[in-house]
């Protein structure tokens, strides 16, 4: 462990970050949006990221696992290997105002990610994410080049498809970053049952009705 961190940020904002996250991982697990350990999950926390370890299922870490990198991947808390998308993170800390993110291999999300370019506006919840989800090409898992695929396809977005691999989403902390891989899931869900029926073509949302659903969603809930 680096010296670089005092034992008080460790106990008061990084562990308790910690639980939250491995509890989102093992969500996606549960919920099934990943297969085994497919899949990961990282928060920002100051200049420092918390990120899933690679290689081990989400049911056997502890808070002894905590794991965590600075913006530049050097690993400054725990003796796991961070995942191995962890460029693909870091990418979206250094480029968005992310706080969390979250990566899945949803097998709707995936699947219309071999079909289309961009998911079509289906629904209106596709305002939350910034507009029409746009698939990034493919690269290989890990590599930088999927990482900067990945940034195109996100630009004034929330999240994107990766073409033949899965979804990547972030947000202002873990809830709303899974929402939104929950919503993106559903959505393409929905838009492949659209299209299942012969000789049938549905209904998309029209740019202007995306901006008015944007408009609401944005005073939508509870005042704090």
């Amino acid at each position: 462990m680096s010296d670089r961190i005092g034992p008080d940020v460790i106990e008061h904002d990084l562990v308790q970050l910690w639980g939250r996250l491995v509890a989102t991982a093992r969500r996606t697990a549960a919920e099934g949006l990943v297969v085994g350990t497919s899949g990961n999950v990282s928060a920002r926390v100051g200049d420092l990221v918390l990120v899933t370890p690679s290689g081990v299922p989400y049911d056997r870490l502890t808070p002894g696992d905590a794991l965590a990198v600075d913006l530049d991947g050097n690993r400054v808390l725990g003796h796991l290997e961070p995942t191995s998308e962890l460029p693909l993170h870091l990418a979206v800390y250094r480029h968005t105002d992310a706080r969390a993110v979250v990566h899945t291999h949803a097998v709707h999300a995936t699947a219309v990610s071999t079909l289309v370019t961009e998911v079509p506006p289906i629904h209106y919840m596709t305002a939350d994410l910034g507009g029409p989800v746009r698939v990034a090409p493919y690269a290989r898992y890990g590599s930088e080049a999927l990482a900067d695929g990945m940034l195109d396809a996100l630009a004034d977005r929330r999240a994107c498809l990766l073409r033949n691999h899965g979804t990547v989403a972030y947000g202002g902390g873990l809830d709303q970053a899974y929402d939104r891989t929950a919503q993106l899931e559903w959505m393409c869900r929905l838009w492949l049952l659209a299209t299942s029926g012969p000789g049938r073509e549905p209904s998309l949302l029209t740019p202007s009705q995306l901006t008015e659903a944007a408009t609401a969603l944005h005073t939508y809930g509870q005042s704090p």
